[in-house]
């Protein structure tokens, strides 16, 4: 018998409380990703429970039990217990009535293997007793996790038919899970039901690939999917190219010690062309800072790394430092995380009240002066004094 090992989540203020209200271990369990990364001795963001209780039911209880239920998906089953501790989603028992690739028709059951059969891997499917930690599997996931095998439950095509956006998921979490190849089987349907993601929205998409690209080396996983055409239906600019600046992008950020960042990683896997990032990241819709940071860092731009933060911000410019030509200095990276944006002391109303005729001559030796002060890095009063005297002399001369 295989128990789960303690951690710190299973110890959460109130949780006791509420599987006590759920009616113990006879009808509730711990299901899904806190019971697989427990197992892995992995940490455990999310706390998620199955109950035989109807929706209602366990709504009813929670509130008695003293907590606040939410009910974020009651129409599916999930009501989010807030406790003290944070929230615990606990969803009643399910199984598929019918499926289309992109939504589920469930009805509630009462059977534990029902429920699990739903689930798409073998390694999410586990759940475990709450008090004694006893974990129950039922296709294999155990095992599976033990070899770094991500694995349908059932048969693949089958599994991908009822939501394509799994064809995405095992990728993601062969990244995360898997040693070695893929399962030969998975991989196959993959391939071979890759225009199945035409069919998803663009949102879906977009948050499984930067899912993905959030992982800790996705560059393995990313030009395996690129040789077997998995990104062709959907984003078809992904190329070999794209894939070697984005292990090369991982390789800096590693030497560098800057933690993973899934939209920088997207815009080196993606064509180096300012219009084209613009165009994928509005076909993936993403939001609008995100596509403005893809389009400026997709400039090729170069400089100092204050320079660059003042230009663009903090993030493009690690984004350009990262992908640029130059060495990564991983000092220069560190500083840009607590840098704020300077102002140029003066405006055009100061160049105006020391001389300068109010037109087009102010904005441009105010330009002047701003360039000359960033390309300096940002000096001290003496020397920005001596900058504004040169630029606005120089401009009163051309003016003669």
């Amino acid at each position: 018998m295989t128990r789960l090992p303690d951690a710190p989540w299973r110890r959460a203020s109130g949780l006791d409380r509420l599987i006590e209200a759920l009616g113990g271990a006879a009808d509730t369990r711990f299901v899904g990703g806190a019971v697989r990364d427990t197992l892995l001795g992995l940490p455990v963001k999310d706390i998620d429970c199955a109950t035989r209780l109807l929706p209602e039911e366990s709504s009813r209880r929670i509130v008695a039990a003293g907590f606040k239920a939410i009910p974020t998906g009651i129409a599916h089953g999930t009501v989010t217990a807030l406790l003290p501790s944070g929230p615990v989603e606990v969803t009643t028992l399910r199984r598929d009535v019918a499926t289309d690739g992109r939504r589920a028709v469930v009805a509630f059951t009462d059977i534990w293997a029902e429920d699990a059969a739903r689930r798409d891997f073998t390694i999410n499917a586990m759940s475990a007793d709450p008090f004694s930690g006893e974990v129950h599997d039922y296709f294999g996931g155990l095992a599976d996790l033990k070899a770094g095998l991500v694995r349908f439950i059932g048969d693949p095509f089958q599994r991908i038919a009822e939501d394509h956006l799994r064809i995405l998921r095992l990728f993601r979490f062969h990244e995360r899970f898997g040693r070695g190849d893929p399962d030969p089987a998975a991989l196959a349907a993959c391939v071979a039901r890759a225009n199945d993601l035409m069919a998803l929205s663009r949102e879906r998409i977009a948050d499984e690939l930067l899912k993905l690209l959030g992982g800790r080396d996705p560059g393995p996983t990313i030009r395996l999917m690129t040789e077997h055409g998995l990104f062709r239906p959907i984003i078809p600019e992904i190329d070999g190219d794209g894939v070697a600046r984005l292990e090369r992008l991982i390789e800096r950020e590693r030497a560098a010690g800057v933690p993973a960042d899934p939209l920088r990683r997207l815009g080196a896997l993606l064509p180096a062309d300012p219009a084209g990032q613009v165009a994928i990241a509005q076909r993936l819709k993403l939001s609008k800072a995100a596509t403005k940071r893809l389009q400026a860092a997709a400039l090729a731009d170069d400089g100092p790394a204050r320079a660059l933060a003042y230009r663009f911000g903090p993030d493009v410019a690690a984004d350009l430092l990262l992908r640029g030509p130059r060495p990564v200095d991983a000092l220069e990276l560190n500083h840009l995380r607590d840098w704020q944006r300077p102002k140029l002391p003066l405006g055009g109303g100061d160049l105006i009240a020391r001389g300068l005729p109010a037109g087009p001559m102010v904005a441009a030796t105010l330009q002047a002066i701003e360039r000359r002060w960033v390309s300096e890095d940002f000096p001290g009063p003496e020397r920005t004094e001596e900058i504004v005297g040169g630029e606005l002399l120089q401009a009163l001369r051309d003016r003669k």
